[in-house]
């Protein structure tokens, strides 16, 4: 299919899916909400984003554009369908309650309390369809006292624990240079969704879903709260090593690059002993578990860099790989574009642009054996898909003229 055809297609092709058949309305913009709508689309689902009519999703335009639209649109809005509608009007609070009405699921991450003032809040669509499953992402929460804090991903990082823990010691904590935050609470919401989804199965009910992105970040920070707890430590800052786990850390080596090694396993710990000539610490009781090489990690690290530094990075990757010792190297993304793993795995898809020029985008995740994920259509343009959407609750053409005149509604 060619670029033309695939910005000009309507409909969203029938294709199979674990999620096929699933009616999907993405509310809200930017990070958290799109990015599990994506993964619900990845997998069959038809997702319907709207967006304000104007200039659309901020989304649109952020980081590097081309032809004035951002690439990354291309990567979180790929098989969705855009509706652009004005949800600050009656008549766009209404087009959404009948879609609401057929729909499966609804996701939003306005602030609390948006989707209420609109008259659009879980009560009221649930009301007209009690299957509903809606999934709310906020910065806090539906509830407590920080509800109606604007929230971004880097402060639910923060929130959450993992910012401080991102430094080298005694030096300010450093952001993740992606939105982690948002991420982590997106795929939350996803298996949200599909708990729901079980949960009506048996019951026929459908239900709502609080996904905070700093809980989200926060139940993935492991041992933080019970060491805490237990002992009254506060872990800080370890730059590229990994408290309480050894050896793990990243290795200076000849060339200047790093080899991060993990030899934290028992009997991996022994075989890098031996490859690098230290049998006797292989061979030393002291170091045979973690908690004997915690207690000498400092030892432990002098001697694995001091072997990586006379060696090259790839000199260092062979060695580990031949003797079975988890290693990698750091991978910049341009690494990333010419690995063959990469492009064996089906990670590096192309997409064509409307100039013609293909465009490199991320694989979908998870792989499936039986019913895997696919890109049926890149992002649309703004409201290219607003008279199917309309068409398809039983608007007429004259009523989705009249929507169209007044600025309710856009397509393009």
């Amino acid at each position: 299919m060619d670029t033309h055809q695939e910005h000009t297609e309507t409909k969203r092709p029938s294709r199979p899916g674990p999620l096929s058949g699933l009616k999907v309305l993405e509310l809200g913009q930017l990070i958290a909400g799109p990015f599990a709508g994506k993964t619900l689309a990845d997998f069959g689902a038809d997702v319907i984003k709207i967006e304000a009519p104007g200039a659309g999703d901020p989304l649109r335009k952020w980081r590097l554009l081309k032809d004035g639209t951002s690439v990354w649109w291309q990567v979180q809005s790929r098989s969705k369908r855009s509706l652009a509608l004005d949800l600050r009007t009656p008549e766009g609070q209404d087009i959404v309650r009948r879609l609401a009405a057929e729909s499966d699921v609804l996701i939003e991450n306005f602030r609390p309390g948006a989707m209420e003032g609109w008259g659009l809040g879980p009560d009221e669509l649930q009301a007209i369809n009690p299957r509903l499953i809606v999934l709310r992402i906020s910065g806090y929460g539906q509830t407590g006292p920080y509800r109606n804090r604007p929230g971004f991903g880097v402060v639910a990082e923060a929130m959450g624990g993992l910012r401080h823990l991102t430094a080298e010691p005694g030096r300010v904590p450093v952001r993740v240079g992606i939105s982690l935050g948002d991420t982590l609470a997106a795929l939350h919401g996803v298996i949200g969704i599909l708990l729901a989804l079980q949960h009506r199965h048996t019951t026929g009910e459908g239900q709502v879903i609080d996904v905070a992105l700093y809980e989200a970040v926060f139940n993935c920070m492991e041992s933080l709260l019970p060491e805490y707890s237990a002992f009254g430590v506060v872990r800080g800052p370890a730059g590229s090593a990994l408290p309480g786990i050894a050896p793990t850390n990243a290795y200076l080596c000849r060339d200047g690059g790093y080899a991060l090694i993990a030899g934290n396993g028992d009997s991996i710990f022994r075989r890098l002993m031996a490859l690098i000539g230290r049998e006797d610490l292989a061979n030393d009781p002291a170091l045979a578990d973690n908690a004997g090489r915690v207690a000498r990690v400092a030892e432990l690290d002098q001697v694995i860099g001091g072997w990586t530094k006379d060696r090259t990075v790839d000199e260092v990757m062979a060695a580990l790989d031949a003797a079975s010792v988890p290693a990698g190297r750091i991978y910049t993304v341009e690494d990333i574009a010419k690995d063959p793993h990469y492009q064996a795995r089906g990670m590096l898809e192309k997409v064509r642009m409307d100039d013609g020029t293909e465009l490199a985008v991320p694989g979908v995740v998870p792989k499936l054996s039986r019913s895997p994920g696919a890109r049926d259509r890149v992002a649309p343009r703004l409201g290219q898909d607003t008279v199917s959407v309309l068409n398809d609750i039983g608007l007429s053409p004259e009523q989705i003229r009249q929507l169209i005149d007044r600025g309710i509604v856009e397509t393009r």
